[in-house]
Protein backbone atom coordinates (compact mmCIF):
# COMPACT_ATOMS: atom_id res chain seq x y z
CA UNK A 1 0.00 0.00 0.00
CA UNK A 2 1.24 2.97 -1.20
CA UNK A 3 2.09 5.88 1.28
CA UNK A 4 -0.18 9.13 0.96
CA UNK A 5 1.68 12.25 0.31
CA UNK A 6 1.59 15.12 3.43
CA UNK A 7 -0.26 17.67 1.94
CA UNK A 8 -3.01 20.03 2.98
CA UNK A 9 -5.96 17.89 0.98
CA UNK A 10 -4.72 14.53 2.36
CA UNK A 11 -4.44 15.78 5.71
CA UNK A 12 -7.88 17.24 5.36
CA UNK A 13 -9.25 14.56 4.21
CA UNK A 14 -8.33 11.90 7.17
CA UNK A 15 -8.90 14.49 9.40
CA UNK A 16 -12.67 14.71 8.28
CA UNK A 17 -12.82 10.95 7.89
CA UNK A 18 -11.73 10.85 11.59
CA UNK A 19 -14.36 13.08 12.61
CA UNK A 20 -17.05 11.45 10.75
CA UNK A 21 -15.88 8.06 12.50
CA UNK A 22 -16.05 9.88 15.79
CA UNK A 23 -19.56 11.87 15.00
CA UNK A 24 -21.06 8.13 14.08
CA UNK A 25 -19.84 6.20 17.15
CA UNK A 26 -21.21 9.00 19.38
CA UNK A 27 -24.73 9.48 17.47
CA UNK A 28 -24.89 5.85 18.12
CA UNK A 29 -23.99 5.76 21.86
CA UNK A 30 -26.47 8.69 22.65
CA UNK A 31 -29.17 6.63 21.06
CA UNK A 32 -28.61 3.62 22.71
CA UNK A 33 -28.48 5.30 26.23
CA UNK A 34 -30.47 8.41 25.90
CA UNK A 35 -33.98 6.16 26.37
CA UNK A 36 -32.36 4.61 29.81
CA UNK A 37 -31.10 7.75 31.11
CA UNK A 38 -34.29 9.43 30.37
CA UNK A 39 -36.07 6.49 32.31
CA UNK A 40 -33.29 6.55 35.65
CA UNK A 41 -33.92 10.52 35.63
CA UNK A 42 -37.44 10.07 35.37
CA UNK A 43 -37.17 7.53 38.58
CA UNK A 44 -35.07 10.05 40.46
CA UNK A 45 -37.78 12.77 40.36
CA UNK A 46 -40.46 10.14 41.37
CA UNK A 47 -38.82 9.71 44.37
CA UNK A 48 -37.90 12.57 45.28
CA UNK A 49 -41.44 13.75 44.84
CA UNK A 50 -43.01 10.80 46.76
CA UNK A 51 -40.24 11.54 49.57
CA UNK A 52 -40.89 15.31 50.30
CA UNK A 53 -44.88 15.92 49.48
CA UNK A 54 -48.02 14.82 51.29
CA UNK A 55 -49.55 11.27 50.72
CA UNK A 56 -51.18 11.16 46.98
CA UNK A 57 -53.01 9.42 45.23
CA UNK A 58 -52.89 11.46 41.69
CA UNK A 59 -49.66 11.87 39.13
CA UNK A 60 -47.88 14.80 40.02
CA UNK A 61 -45.44 14.28 37.29
CA UNK A 62 -48.32 14.32 34.75
CA UNK A 63 -49.77 17.45 36.25
CA UNK A 64 -46.75 19.60 36.69
CA UNK A 65 -46.23 22.74 35.78
CA UNK A 66 -43.30 25.27 35.77
CA UNK A 67 -43.14 28.84 37.49
CA UNK A 68 -40.20 31.72 37.03
CA UNK A 69 -38.93 32.95 39.97
CA UNK A 70 -35.91 34.47 41.28
CA UNK A 71 -34.66 34.72 37.70
CA UNK A 72 -35.10 30.73 37.06
CA UNK A 73 -38.20 28.17 36.82
CA UNK A 74 -39.50 26.27 39.55
CA UNK A 75 -41.33 22.67 38.86
CA UNK A 76 -44.52 22.23 40.55
CA UNK A 77 -45.77 19.07 41.32
CA UNK A 78 -49.59 19.31 43.13
CA UNK A 79 -50.27 16.59 45.39
CA UNK A 80 -53.82 15.42 45.26
CA UNK A 81 -56.23 13.43 47.08
CA UNK A 82 -59.13 12.21 44.76
CA UNK A 83 -59.72 15.79 43.19
CA UNK A 84 -58.22 17.89 46.64
CA UNK A 85 -54.90 19.57 46.90
CA UNK A 86 -53.15 18.53 49.66
CA UNK A 87 -50.00 19.95 48.78
CA UNK A 88 -47.16 19.62 46.43
CA UNK A 89 -43.70 19.00 45.99
CA UNK A 90 -41.38 22.00 44.46
CA UNK A 91 -38.13 21.48 42.84
CA UNK A 92 -36.24 24.57 43.39
CA UNK A 93 -32.86 26.00 43.19
CA UNK A 94 -30.28 28.36 44.81
CA UNK A 95 -27.45 29.81 42.77
CA UNK A 96 -25.70 31.43 46.11
CA UNK A 97 -24.03 28.17 47.15
CA UNK A 98 -20.38 27.92 48.62
CA UNK A 99 -19.99 26.33 44.97
CA UNK A 100 -22.60 27.33 42.92
CA UNK A 101 -25.67 25.77 41.69
CA UNK A 102 -27.88 23.41 44.55
CA UNK A 103 -30.94 22.09 43.40
CA UNK A 104 -33.61 20.72 46.00
CA UNK A 105 -37.23 19.48 46.00
CA UNK A 106 -39.30 20.92 49.24
CA UNK A 107 -42.66 19.17 49.83
CA UNK A 108 -45.25 21.20 51.57
CA UNK A 109 -48.65 20.14 52.97
CA UNK A 110 -51.97 22.60 52.85
CA UNK A 111 -50.76 24.53 54.97
CA UNK A 112 -47.48 25.60 53.77
CA UNK A 113 -45.71 23.70 56.51
CA UNK A 114 -42.42 21.54 55.42
CA UNK A 115 -43.17 18.07 55.00
CA UNK A 116 -39.63 17.47 53.72
CA UNK A 117 -37.11 17.78 51.64
CA UNK A 118 -34.31 16.12 49.51
CA UNK A 119 -31.07 17.53 47.89
CA UNK A 120 -31.40 16.87 43.56
CA UNK A 121 -27.75 18.51 43.01
CA UNK A 122 -24.59 19.87 44.61
CA UNK A 123 -21.32 20.52 44.72
CA UNK A 124 -20.56 22.14 48.38
CA UNK A 125 -17.30 20.58 50.00
CA UNK A 126 -17.83 17.58 51.00
CA UNK A 127 -17.70 17.11 54.64
CA UNK A 128 -19.23 20.53 55.26
CA UNK A 129 -21.89 21.61 52.48
CA UNK A 130 -22.79 18.45 51.34
CA UNK A 131 -24.48 17.52 54.88
CA UNK A 132 -27.23 19.61 53.91
CA UNK A 133 -29.51 16.49 53.49
CA UNK A 134 -29.37 15.20 56.28
CA UNK A 135 -28.86 18.38 58.19
CA UNK A 136 -31.93 20.03 58.35
CA UNK A 137 -33.74 17.10 59.39
CA UNK A 138 -32.59 17.00 63.10
CA UNK A 139 -31.76 18.97 66.15
CA UNK A 140 -31.77 23.02 65.92
CA UNK A 141 -31.21 22.19 62.22
CA UNK A 142 -34.65 20.96 61.62
CA UNK A 143 -37.15 22.10 59.44
CA UNK A 144 -39.08 19.75 59.22
CA UNK A 145 -42.91 20.82 60.53
CA UNK A 146 -42.12 24.43 59.89
CA UNK A 147 -43.73 26.95 58.27
CA UNK A 148 -42.08 29.88 56.19
CA UNK A 149 -44.56 31.96 56.46
CA UNK A 150 -44.51 31.97 60.15
CA UNK A 151 -40.87 30.85 61.18
CA UNK A 152 -38.02 32.63 60.47
CA UNK A 153 -36.23 29.92 58.59
CA UNK A 154 -32.54 31.93 58.16
CA UNK A 155 -29.32 30.82 60.08
CA UNK A 156 -29.37 31.62 63.59
CA UNK A 157 -25.87 33.77 62.69
CA UNK A 158 -28.43 36.11 60.18
CA UNK A 159 -30.74 36.32 63.49
CA UNK A 160 -32.81 33.75 62.50
CA UNK A 161 -34.15 30.19 63.86
CA UNK A 162 -32.10 27.46 62.39
CA UNK A 163 -28.40 26.71 63.00
CA UNK A 164 -26.06 26.62 60.13
CA UNK A 165 -23.86 23.76 59.43
CA UNK A 166 -20.78 23.74 61.39
CA UNK A 167 -17.99 25.68 59.06
CA UNK A 168 -20.84 25.83 56.38
CA UNK A 169 -22.31 28.89 56.96
CA UNK A 170 -23.00 29.68 53.00
CA UNK A 171 -24.06 26.74 52.01
CA UNK A 172 -26.96 26.54 54.43
CA UNK A 173 -27.59 30.06 54.03
CA UNK A 174 -28.28 29.04 50.09
CA UNK A 175 -30.11 26.23 51.27
CA UNK A 176 -32.35 28.20 53.20
CA UNK A 177 -32.52 30.49 50.49
CA UNK A 178 -33.80 27.58 48.10
CA UNK A 179 -36.51 26.43 50.63
CA UNK A 180 -37.80 30.05 50.84
CA UNK A 181 -38.10 30.22 46.90
CA UNK A 182 -39.82 27.12 46.84
CA UNK A 183 -42.55 28.24 49.51
CA UNK A 184 -43.35 31.82 47.49
CA UNK A 185 -43.97 29.33 44.53
CA UNK A 186 -45.70 27.47 46.90
CA UNK A 187 -48.30 30.23 48.13
CA UNK A 188 -48.64 31.94 44.97
CA UNK A 189 -49.42 28.91 42.91
CA UNK A 190 -51.16 26.95 45.20
CA UNK A 191 -51.80 28.44 48.49
CA UNK A 192 -53.45 31.41 46.79
CA UNK A 193 -54.67 29.69 43.79
CA UNK A 194 -56.47 26.76 46.20
CA UNK A 195 -58.12 29.84 47.99
CA UNK A 196 -59.36 31.17 45.44
CA UNK A 197 -61.81 28.35 44.29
Amino acid sequence: MAKLESNFRNMFLVLLSITAIAAAALGGVYSVTKGPIEQAMLQKQKKAIEAVAPAFDNNPIEEQFTVEMNGGLLTIFPAKKGNEVVGAAIESFTNNGFSGLIKLMVGFDLEGNIVNYTVLEHKETPGLGSKMNDWFRDGSGNIKGKNPGTANLTVSKDKGEIDAITAATISSRAFLEGVQTAYKAYVQEIIEKNQKQ
